[in-house]
This record gives structure tokens, sequence and C-alpha cells, in this order.
């Protein structure tokens, strides 16, 4: 595997080239970026909710083509920074106020301050890639303006705005290489490896099979960015080209481990509803921008957002390592608390998602439902995802019912699945049913939410599916 040099690892700030030779690769980049004198980034939470950090990365879209993303910089460790460029809030005016910090300007979007920088980031990433609206900045939170002069200022920057924007900033999007390069960054105590191929990571893995994994980081993030663990040796899988891709057929669609959600919501818009709701919900574009499905799904955390709809869908995970590949369902991959069937020497290759409907089915009802504290970027109180397959005289030909937030591991309630082959796919039924799935699982209390009222919720979002799609 080619190396860069681990005694030369750089990155881009604003144009300028940063040295990051002693720096520990765990280090956060909000974290550098404050103890380097770049205090204009802020720390609200340190958990990736409040948006403050944001700063801007140059990415990949969909397509491959270079794209401007926002992201949470508490919590991306700089050793997967290496060769990439960043641009915070000091970089953004060019001699003179950019639009969106003038739109803010102009119409009073800041009042103590503290959080406009993050505002600022998220509006100059939506500046030059998709629409300026509430979905550009609800990744930040703001406790004293008010967020009508802030949408006031959005709206104006997209009444004034070119069809295209053509300034210094998109001529720099126009020539950027956002393909990374491999990377071996050591640091005293510490290792972070970037292999881009399947074979020199899986060689990595069978040499260091106790290495932390990292994809967006964005909950291995929480962890560095609080300090709560020391990770000597991190191997990153984001450049990992095996582990990139969206293919689709007439029966089925495999999404690699490493693809982004945002990537994943674009791509696959319409195939599938359910999972269309959950990603609207999952996080704020921040985080969308840096999770990716492999991640949300090893993390192996009972309240996943992707599990319960992957559930429902009868997805399946491939798994491989120098000894071969192996797939299972998904519904055998979790054993316990933050448990799965992967080895040590193992990683998570794709998921593949089947479109094909039960035996005898001709018609599909999918949704998900999650249900929590804040609207977007909130942890789930319980999500819920369902697909019921029904026949030509609306029985039931099968039923997947897939939760989060109820148990230790994400899961099925499998019992009332099997109770409801075969009957008619009406309110009765489901009612009938709600006893059953009140005693499905057994919840744990906490300050999210009690126990019984976890319970309640498993049955009457499956109340809910029915009144809505019927």
């Amino acid at each position: 595997m080619t190396h860069l040099s681990s005694d030369r690892p750089t990155l881009s700030i604003n144009g300028s080239v940063v040295s990051l030779a002693s720096t520990p690769p765990t280090m956060t980049l909000l974290q550098f970026l404050q103890q380097s004198g770049r205090t204009g980034t802020k720390e609200g939470c340190g958990d990736g909710d409040c948006g403050a950090c944001t700063v801007v990365l140059v990415g990949q879209d969909a397509d491959g083509q270079p794209q401007y993303q926002a992201v949470n910089s508490c919590l991306i460790p700089v050793g997967a920074l290496v060769g990439r460029d960043v641009i915070t809030v000091e970089g953004v005016a060019n001699g003179a106020l950019h639009p969106v910090q003038a739109a803010m300007v102009e119409l009073g979007g800041s009042q103590c301050g503290y959080c406009t920088p993050g505002f600022i980031m998220s509006m100059f990433a939506a500046y030059y890639d998709g629409p300026m609206d509430d979905v550009a900045i609800e990744g930040n939170l703001c406790r004293c303006t008010g967020y009508l002069p802030i949408r006031r200022a959005a709206q104006q920057v997209v009444e004034a705005r070119s069809p295209q924007a053509c300034d210094s900033f998109a001529q720099k999007l126009t020539a950027a290489t956002p393909t990374l390069a491999p990377v071996s960054y050591e640091h005293h105590e510490h290792a972070f490896y970037r292999p881009t191929e399947l074979r020199s990571l899986l060689t990595l893995l069978a040499e260091y099979p106790n290495a932390t994994l990292i994809a967006g980081g964005t909950d291995l993030g929480l962890e560095l960015s609080h300090h709560r663990q020391h990770y000597p040796i991190m191997i990153s899988l984001e450049a990992v080209q095996e582990l990139q891709g969206i293919t689709q057929t007439d029966a089925a669609v495999t999404i690699g481990a490493a693809v982004p959600l945002s990537q994943v919501e674009k791509t696959l818009q319409g195939v599938f509803p359910s999972l269309d709701t959950m990603l609207y919900w999952f996080a704020a574009r921040q985080v969308r921008n840096r999770a990716t499905v492999g991640g949300n799904i090893g993390t192996a955390s009972p309240i996943g957002d992707l599990p319960p709809v992957l559930l429902s869908l009868d997805a399946t995970i491939t798994v491989t390592s120098v000894r071969g590949d192996r797939t299972l369902p998904l519904s055998e991959f979790f054993t316990g608390y933050r448990q799965t069937q992967r080895q040590p020497d193992e990683v998570i290759v794709s998921v593949t998602i089947p479109k094909s409907l039960g035996t005898g089915a001709v018609r599909r009802l999918c949704q998900s439902y999650k249900i929590g504290k804040r609207g977007t970027d909130d942890i789930s109180i319980v999500a819920a995802a369902f697909c019921v397959d029904l026949d030509a005289n609306d029985c039931v030909v099968r039923a997947r019912l897939g939760y989060g937030g109820v148990a230790a591991t994400p899961a099925r309630a499998i019992a009332v699945e099997q109770a409801l082959v075969g009957q008619p796919w009406t309110h009765d039924t489901v009612r009938s049913l709600k006893p059953l799935l009140l005693q499905a699982f057994t919840p744990l209390t906490d300050l999210r939410g009690s126990a019984s009222y976890r319970q309640r919720l498993v049955a009457n979002l499956f109340e809910k599916f029915f009144v809505e799609m019927g």
C-alpha cells in the first residue's frame, strides 16, 4: 500500500497548507482550529447537535463531482482530513463580505453572535449546492436572535443569487480534486491509516485486529470530542473504493458501507419510501454529509435510525476479511448491546435491500416513524418501520415490523408479524394485535421516556401506520 509520508501530514485551511506533524491524529478539527488561533469556529455542545462548530469541506456529491459540504468540526479527527480542503468562517470573506454574510448583517441575523459562524458556513455550502432552505440550516441552533431574520437572510440570498454562482469559490470548486489519497499518519502513541483499496484495508485489519474503524465519525467523534476513550490505532474506511457506490437492479439495491447518507438520500429518493422518511428525520445535513450506512449499522446502537427500516425491508449485510466474504440477514447481525456478528478482522462491505414482494402479493405498504424530543438531529425515543405486503383480497402475505429504542438491539416484532399473515388488512385486525405489541418488548426507562411510554408507542405507531397508509 502506498502511504503519504507520516512525518509530513498536512491539510489546507482557507487555501493555506497547514502542517499536522505535531498534532495527534485523534484530535478533533475543532480542537485543532481553536488551539491554532482560528477561534471563529465556536464550540457549543461538542456533540454535533448545535452546529456552532460548522465548517465546510470539499467533498464529492452522489455523482462524484466536487461539492462544498457543511460538517461538524467537533466530530472529525484531523487524521481524516490529511490532504483535504477545509473552509472556516475566517476564509469566507474574500476581499468583501460573502453574500450570505452581507444578508445576515443587513437583516439582523445575529444578536450575541455565538451561533452565527455556524449559520454562515451552512448557508455558504448551500449557496453553491442545492436549495437555501430550512434543511440547509436545520443543524444550527440559535438561542437569542430567533430564526425569522436568519430565514429572511437565506431567502434574500436565494432571490439575489444567479442560477450558477460564479465567484472565486465556485472556480475553486470546479478545479478541486476531492479524491482521497492513502494515508499513514503516526504521532507518538497514535496511528491513523486511510487505505484506498479493500485489499490494503483487510491487510491492516489482519495486522491490527484491535484497531478502531472509523468512517464518517459522527458516533465515534463523540468519544473523541469529550476525551472519553483512547484510540491508539484508527483505520479510516471512507476512501476505500470497494465500499463506495450504490447499484440498482430490478431485484435489489446494494449500498456500499462507506456511502454517506446524504448520497443515499439523493440517489435512492423514491425507491424506498420508508427509507426516505427516516433519512429526512435522521439528523441534520452536517451529520448526513459524514454518517455512513455501514457506520450506523456497525455501531450496533439500539437507537440507530437505519436498522429498523432495513429490518422491515429484509435487508442483508455482507462482511469480508482475508478469509473471504459472508452474507447474512440483518435480523441475525445484532447479537447484544453494541455487539454484532462481525469479527475483529472483518469489515462491513455493503447492505442489500430486496425490492421483491412476498409470494402472492400485489401491493406493498411501507413507512417509518421516529419519535424524539426534537424534529431532526435528535436521538430516537422510539424508531419504527413497517412493511406489509397484501394480496389481491387485501389479506396480509408478509409483514415486517422493525423497532429501535425498545430493546438491547434493533429488533423485529416477530410474533406480531406471524400473527398478521393471512389476516385481512383492516383496522379491526390491527387493533386486535395491539395487546400483543404492548408485550413484544421490555424497554428501559431513561431521561427520554419511560418504559410504559415506549411500549405504548410500539403499539400506537403501528396503528398510526394503518390509518395513514390504509
